[in-house]
């Protein structure tokens, strides 16, 4: 019976290790899909920012050619940022902010019927930056990213705990 228990812990524990392993490759894969999307639509919105301020003042937002700029260029550059990985939790931080500004304005049937009717939130426009967003910002860009390479460079010692012998 002990050997069976330390079969499956050991099991359990390869699995963990292995799938501790595709963290940082799946959060790249995530941030280039999702963000190069990002980039696309904010470049969009800055060729076309006259449309985009119109859009903005129908939707009763305040100073619509500032924001549409900034929202415009923070969707464009922001993305960039977040492809290769730089300043990607407070970049994440705005994208965030941003698409639920998206959400509360423009779709706002969308997140008062997300307990009656999901599939609306979850297929809203602003969704899936939001959630890849969200998933940067609380779980970082993961080690294939220049953040952690700033990291590594900056702090060799910040993942070693010292230890002081008294």
């Amino acid at each position: 019976m002990g050997s069976l228990y330390h079969l499956i812990r050991r099991a359990y524990q390869l699995l963990i290790a292995g799938a501790n392993l595709l963290r940082s490759p799946l959060l790249l894969a995530l941030r280039i899909f999702f963000f190069w999307q990002l980039f696309l639509a904010g470049k969009g919105k800055l060729s076309n920012i006259g449309k985009v301020s119109e859009f903005f003042a129908s939707l009763g937002i305040p100073h619509p050619a500032l924001n549409a700029y900034f929202i415009s260029s923070l969707e464009c550059f922001g993305g960039l940022l977040l492809i290769v990985g730089l300043a990607s939790r407070p970049v994440s931080l705005l994208i965030f902010l941003s698409m639920t500004v998206a959400y509360l304005t423009a779709d706002f049937q969308a997140v008062s019927s997300i307990f009656t009717d999901p599939d609306k939130f979850v297929n809203a426009d602003p969704f899936r930056f939001w959630l890849a967003a969200l998933i940067v910002l609380v779980f970082g860009p993961g080690r294939l990213s220049i953040d952690a390479a700033l990291k590594r460079w900056f702090f060799p010692d910040a993942g070693t705990k010292k230890r002081y012998v008294v």
